[in-house]
């Protein structure tokens, strides 16, 4: 056989190989999720070896813009972003088929190959929905035609990368999917717990509420007779070491009937008898008596409203119920600060739903293993204290919705903030 018939055979095989190598480079690429960079990287290399080009890309295009999500030369760091006006990309993916520029600088009409670059293939990535989602491109530095088997080849290569990229996305909308259910069964759970956890504690107050008003009753009998009997040796003319003892033991059995009648109040369920009222004129109206207390005396108390104090901020609460809360933490305070100091009561309604109500004041501050105690039951730092004060007061504010918190350092003191739902805000 001559060396022109060799020739003349080689040339009439290499599209057959051509196609074997496709076939081969085809089946070995190998596609796992949420792997999509490496895979279309190799599928724009194996493009441009097959068909013997000078580089190939697979891009995303979406709202005017191509995104190079692959390249078979290195493009540098950073994301390669451009707008498909005026490109040949542009023409794909308005005519939505292959488009095979021989000489684009004699073309123009199709569009503006790279700079360096003089021929091109398009081929548009379509899902299997029908809807094109972007181009593997191929750029060459000469003028060169395009066989039909050439673009036959890319359009399978095409075929793959779009149905990658579409599987990354269902899968990338699947895994936020899963994160936001996973967010809101963590949320419901969350929620559900809380609400058992309130139940078992309604009940467990319920059961100890029943239990306390048993209790206080059978032992108030007995103790109103003691009283009775020792306010009658009051009476009499008694040696100065009996009074003091017969004063004792009376203050001692007073104690004893305000430790049962707190722990009645803190063990029995909260009833409300809810109105509306107008933050700052309830407060006003309780400064009255407050500032008359005993523990108020030689201190000053610094009431600031609202700012701006135009509008009218109004809870629906119980009255006697809050003012019950606020003279408790008033009164605590002032007793934590010498004589002429001063404490703040404070309104915030800057969270449009929510107004805080703060008392404010510069005494010493509280250790951290105290703070968190000081609302649990039976727990004082006061000498002769029930410990039951600042339970009840935060049971009446959760009661309302509420919530209630103590801060303490050194710069600013003690604050005791009482947060409760806002009913309406209304203009004068």
């Amino acid at each position: 056989m001559s060396k022109a018939d060799k020739d003349e055979m080689s040339l009439q095989n290499q599209p057959w190989q051509r196609e074997r190598r496709a076939m081969a480079l085809l089946s070995s690429l190998n596609y796992r999720t949420g792997e999509l960079s490496s895979y279309l990287h190799n599928i724009a290399c194996g493009v441009s070896e097959l068909i013997e080009v000078d580089w190939s890309v697979v891009t995303l295009c979406q709202k005017g813009f191509e995104t190079v999500l692959a390249s078979s030369i290195d493009m540098g760091e950073g994301e390669h972003i451009y707008s498909l006006h005026g490109l040949l990309t542009g023409t794909v993916i308005q005519i939505g088929c292959s488009l095979a520029v021989e000489d684009a600088k004699e073309n123009p009409e199709y569009g503006e190959p790279p700079e360096g670059y003089c021929s091109y293939l398009g081929i548009p990535l379509r899902t299997a929905q029908g809807e094109v989602i972007g181009t593997i491109c191929s750029f060459h530095q000469q003028p060169r035609k395009f066989t039909p088997q050439e673009i036959q080849i890319v359009e399978l290569f095409a075929e793959r990368a779009a149905t990658a990229i579409d599987h990354y996305h269902l899968y990338q909308q699947q895994c936020q999917f899963n994160h936001i259910l996973e967010a809101e069964v963590e949320k419901r759970t969350a929620q559900l717990r809380a609400a058992q956890a309130k139940l078992v504690e309604q009940e467990r107050l319920a059961a100890i509420g029943e239990f306390a008003a048993m209790i206080v009753h059978e032992i108030r009998n007995p103790l109103t007779t003691i009283m009775m009997g020792l306010k009658y040796f009051k009476k009499t003319i008694l040696a100065e070491p009996a009074v003091e003892r017969l004063s004792l033991a009376l203050g001692e059995a007073s104690r004893l009937e305000r430790l049962l009648s707190e722990i009645l109040l803190y063990a029995k369920p909260q009833v409300l008898q809810l109105c509306e009222l107008d933050v700052n004129e309830f407060i006003r109206e309780l400064l009255v008596p407050i500032c008359e207390m005993p523990e108020a005396f030689s201190r000053q108390i610094k009431f600031l409203p609202a700012i701006p104090a135009s509008p009218t901020i109004k809870i629906l609460g119980d009255k006697d119920k809050l003012k019950q809360v606020f003279i408790n933490i008033v009164r605590n305070a002032c007793e934590a600060v010498s004589d002429g100091d001063v404490v703040t009561w404070e309104v915030d309604s800057s969270p449009t739903d929510k107004v805080c109500i703060s008392v404010c004041n510069g005494g010493e501050p509280i250790p951290p293993e105290v703070l968190s105690k000081l609302t649990k039951p039976f727990f004082s730092t006061k000498p002769g204290g029930t410990g039951l004060g600042l339970a009840i007061t935060k049971r009446i504010v959760n009661a309302h919705g509420g919530e209630l918190s103590i801060q303490s350092d050194a710069a600013t003191g003690t604050t005791v903030s009482v947060q409760l739902p806002v009913a309406a805000l209304h203009s004068l």
